[in-house]
């Protein structure tokens, strides 16, 4: 006979806990202390087992008889009640101690060791002030896209676009690995890109135009400075690295020097902006280049070494080279790069590697996760057609100087 809920409420203890059955495995325990118990007896893989309910009057008894219901369903379906409503008390603990500062932790400690020391530092950095203050104690599993925008959008308000946009990529890659590691179902971040300010129109270096690089060589190879200077502005044309890369590279992380078409120059994660290792291949002038290198026969040290504090060729060495040839605001040695970005560009190379090659980063493009080696048969000869676009826009100039030189003499010749 089923229960009711006057007699589950009229229910006294006793001198021991006792049972009062309501139908179909549902009973209520009422305890010596008075408590009154839900319980649910039930049969599963051959055992006998007991599931817990609730405490009565917070669960009455209607509130029973569904949840006996469900777990019922359950059966039918081949489940576990028991098992099932454990799983999922677990998995709430699990979401409520994975809170998001204690999952960026996590992932920052699986990242560190592709990223310089400088650029992990920024990273967790960027965290600790922007993100950790807001939503550090929240579970992950919990943080719903509003709460992400509502903290970045405090971010851009000071006017650090740049910044924000970078913080949603890293707050985006937290999501996607609590995802793989069964924290969380959904990137909160992934998504809010368009909901951001976009990036102001970039501001580019004074560079030359391809038709002006001849006579820029020209007057390079003549110019009034010392040879390694020379040959460091000449080689940042050929590779199209940032300067500081350059500035400190070491004869061991150039590969192959002797093997034609293998040569390599492995940029190490600890010298690179972006924090990871960087491949550049290099052309057969690149190569005869680095080999005119007065130490290349030991190829043992910096390639060029300086006083200071940082023991390399100074940061201006370069530059000013450049002010004495007469190229102040005309080029810098940033412009390189632009020079090989544009004239590959107009030229019908891939801008996959055209970027890749720049070591440029893309972690908030569709073009994500580049590895260090990507497209690098690609960019080998691309890499070799630039060396040789580079000679014959040298070989031009000099036709032109020569004709104008034969143009002159003949008049010369004419008036006398």
């Amino acid at each position: 006979m089923a229960l009711s809920d006057a007699q589950v409420r009229a229910a006294k203890p006793r001198d021991k806990n006792y049972k009062l059955y309501d139908a179909d495995g549902l009973f209520v325990l009422v305890t010596i202390a008075g408590g009154k118990l839900w319980r649910f007896k039930y049969r599963f893989a051959g055992k006998e087992k007991v599931m817990t309910l609730g405490k009565y009057p917070r669960v009455g008894l209607q509130e029973a008889r569904r949840k006996r219901n469900a777990a019922r369903e359950m059966l039918d379906e081949l489940l576990d009640p028991g098992a099932e409503k454990a799983a999922k008390k677990q998995a709430v603990r699990t979401a409520a101690s994975n809170t998001f500062e204690l999952v960026a932790r996590e992932w920052h400690a699986a990242q560190v060791h592709r990223w310089s020391e400088l650029y992990a530092e920024q990273v967790l950095k960027r965290f600790e002030t922007e993100v950790f203050p807001d939503l550090g104690h929240r579970p992950i599993s919990a943080i719903e896209p509003t709460e992400m925008l509502a903290t970045l959008k405090k971010v851009e308000q000071r006017g650090v676009i740049e910044t924000t946009r970078r913080l949603r990529s890293c707050c985006s890659s937290v999501f996607r690995f609590a995802i793989a590691s069964g924290y969380c179902r959904y990137d909160a971040a992934g998504h809010l890109g368009p909901a951001l300010k976009p990036m102001p129109k970039a501001e580019h270096y004074a560079s030359l135009r391809p038709w002006e690089v001849g006579e820029f060589l020209t007057r390079l190879e003549f110019a009034d400075c010392e040879p390694l200077t020379r040959l460091a502005i000449r080689l940042i044309m050929l590779t199209a690295t940032r300067t500081g890369e350059l500035r400190s590279a070491d004869w061991t992380e150039f590969e192959q020097l002797n093997t034609a078409g293998k040569a390599l120059w492995r940029i190490p994660a600890s010298r690179t902006k972006m924090g990871e290792e960087h491949l550049v291949p290099l052309s057969r002038q690149a190569v005869e280049l680095l080999l005119t290198h007065p130490r290349a026969a030991i190829q043992k040290g910096k390639l060029f070494p300086g006083p200071g504090k940082e023991g390399v060729m100074s940061n201006n060495t370069m530059l000013f080279a450049l002010y004495r040839l007469g190229y102040k605001g005309c080029t810098t040695t940033h412009g390189f790069r632009s020079l090989f970005s544009t004239h590959a560009n107009e030229n019908g190379f891939q801008s996959d590697w055209i970027e890749r090659q720049l070591a440029h980063d893309e972690r908030d493009e569709v073009r994500a996760a580049y590895n260090s080696a990507q497209y690098l048969p690609q960019r080998r000869e691309m890499m070799q057609w630039w060396a040789d676009q580079l000679d014959e826009f040298r070989k031009i100039t000099a036709a032109r100087r020569q004709s104008t030189r034969t143009h002159d003499s003949q008049a010369l010749g004419a008036a006398a």
